[in-house]
């Protein structure tokens, strides 16, 4: 899964960062989740796209590829979810944040890891009860289980609980000095400079 530095603390600009990750390449776990994303996404557009040419064309659709279509939408939003929170992509609002460094970003770091990790633990909590509720229960169009589909919603959590925490971790042993305000040169940068 590689190291990548943290939302908003000191490491490669994301010019270099993105230049890293294409020299070192994905490896091949990474790229099947990728291509496997990937399928899901283009399944879920031929599926729309399928549906409308039968209705503008024939002037009716065909329900199992609404429920398919919806069924991969539900895919591709969970574990795409997945990519976002292991590429350190998800969206984060910094902006406070960004103006402190030093003990006090650090502080501030640990509080929003400690929150993100207790709401990801209740959503894998709260996954795994509706996932029980919804083992006996199938869909109308398809007939497939619904435990199948609403099973994504624990594997999300339960992925990005492990991610957040091998995070959270390196953020504990990461020293003070190291977290700069947003815009403010890191110490290499300064010496670089010199």
């Amino acid at each position: 899964m590689g190291d990548r530095p943290l939302s908003g603390s000191a490491g490669p600009s994301p010019a270099k960062a993105g230049e890293e990750q294409t020299k070192k390449g994905d490896t091949r776990g990474e790229l099947l989740f990728q291509v496997f994303c990937a399928v899901i996404f283009l399944g879920m557009i031929g599926l729309v796209f399928y549906n409308a040419f039968l209705r503008y064309v024939f002037g009716s659709s065909f329900a199992p590829s609404e429920e398919w279509a919806r069924f991969l939408f539900i895919y591709i939003t969970f574990f795409g979810a997945i990519e976002a929170f292991y590429r350190n992509k998800h969206i984060a609002v910094d902006l406070f944040v960004g103006l402190t460094g030093g003990a006090v970003r650090k502080g501030l770091d640990i509080v929003a890891s400690l929150l993100t990790l207790a709401a990801l633990a209740f959503l894998l909590w709260g996954g795994v009860v509706f996932l029980g509720q919804t083992m006996d229960t199938y869909s109308v169009a398809t007939d497939v289980n619904l435990g199948f589909i609403n099973g994504t919603l624990p594997i999300m959590a339960a992925a990005a609980l492990i991610i957040r925490g091998r995070d959270f971790i390196r953020l504990l042993r990461k020293p003070a000095g190291e977290f700069t305000r947003a815009g403010a040169p890191t110490l290499e940068e300064l010496l670089d400079k010199e």
